[in-house]
């Protein structure tokens, strides 16, 4: 399965894994899946951080250059067509990040690893 990491999931798995439902966890660390984490949610990490609304125990490169090197994840661009498919799509979901996930999502054919039930009102796959 490909699944795409929501960016609550990416840093629980860098940092948290305690907070992993048991769904995720098994999801997450079978092999045959294919893990992916967008640009988007990188870009989401940075802007909150900045903020002063998310803390990191770590850089955010610190977090993720592990997951890469390892080769558990692979990072996935944002492509014309994804940006394109925001116009069409509802707004059931405020967060213009998860947006742009769930545009990644319905593109590439990826299920979404997320606790978070608002996805579930798109035409997306989600785990949990």
């Amino acid at each position: 399965m490909k699944l795409l990491l929501d960016t609550a999931t990416l840093l629980w798995i860098s940092h948290d894994g305690a907070k992993l439902s048991a769904t995720a966890r098994a999801a997450y660390l079978d092999s045959t899946n294919e893990l992916f984490v967008s640009v988007a949610s990188l870009w989401e990490i940075i802007v909150k951080n900045r903020l002063g609304k998310l803390p990191l125990p770590a850089p955010i490169e610190k977090l993720i250059e592990p997951l890469k090197s390892s080769g558990t994840v692979r990072i996935v661009p944002l492509s014309e067509d994804a940006v394109y498919r925001l116009a069409a799509l509802p707004n059931h979901h405020r967060d213009p990040f998860d947006r742009m996930l769930i545009c990644q999502a319905i593109e590439d054919g990826l299920t979404i690893l997320t606790p978070d039930a608002e996805f579930s009102g798109y035409p997306v796959t989600v785990l949990w």
